[in-house]
């Protein structure tokens, strides 16, 4: 029992991420206040947990109910995700107010950290195939959400702990780790689309 818990916390934490999130996190609130970055973390965090929660309890009847295969939903998890770390590789560098301007903390906190940064395709099929019903016990399946809340208390953590980080480093270095992270993120994203087509033609 022990090592299936472990076991679902490693899986939860590979395809969460919560380390991976703090890069993202500096480079989608950088302009922000530490008010406003408080803000955008906890709603981030919040927004991840019922999109995961909402997926164990339905997910399983939506994917069978439309007939959408798991494979397909991973390219497209993986597209959305390649998009995104264009727009941190060759986004352009805008003054702090201009940033203000053109950033909400509502939407900030959706995406891109709530979504697909957090609650990614890949937590959102692990957070369905965990808690399969035909697979696992409803006790199960309890234990499997209690696990990801943990991993999820973890990422919220460090992104608060992200403020700090940011201001060490200030916005330059925030842009250099956001273009590095955007250039992993976009060999991720690759990887997952081309993970999903070889499971959807079974190569």
């Amino acid at each position: 029992m022990m090592e299936d818990l472990v076991s679902t916390f490693i899986f939860f934490f590979a395809v969460i991420d919560p380390i991976g999130t703090v890069p993202v996190f500096i480079a989608a609130t950088t302009g922000f206040e530490d008010v406003e970055k408080r803000k955008v973390a906890l709603k981030a965090v919040l927004v991840a947990a019922l999109v995961l929660v909402f997926f164990i309890f339905t997910g399983e009847i939506i994917l069978d109910a439309i007939e959408i295969p798991l494979s397909a939903f991973q390219i497209a998890g993986g597209i959305v995700l390649f998009l995104f770390a264009l727009t941190m590789i060759f986004g352009e560098s805008k003054p702090d107010e201009e940033i203000k301007m053109v950033k909400n903390v509502n939407e900030t906190a959706i995406f891109p950290i709530a979504i697909p940064s957090i609650a990614s395709p890949g937590a959102m099929l692990t957070a369905v195939m965990i808690t399969k019903n035909s697979d696992h016990s409803l006790f199960e399946q309890f234990e499997s959400t209690l696990v990801m809340f943990g991993v999820l208390s973890i990422t919220l953590i460090l992104i608060l702990l992200a403020s700090k980080i940011h201001r060490v480093i200030g916005n330059s270095g925030a842009s250099v780790i956001s273009k590095v992270m955007g250039l992993i993120l976009s060999a991720l994203a690759v990887s997952n689309v081309l993970a999903g087509f070889k499971d959807y033609f079974d190569l």
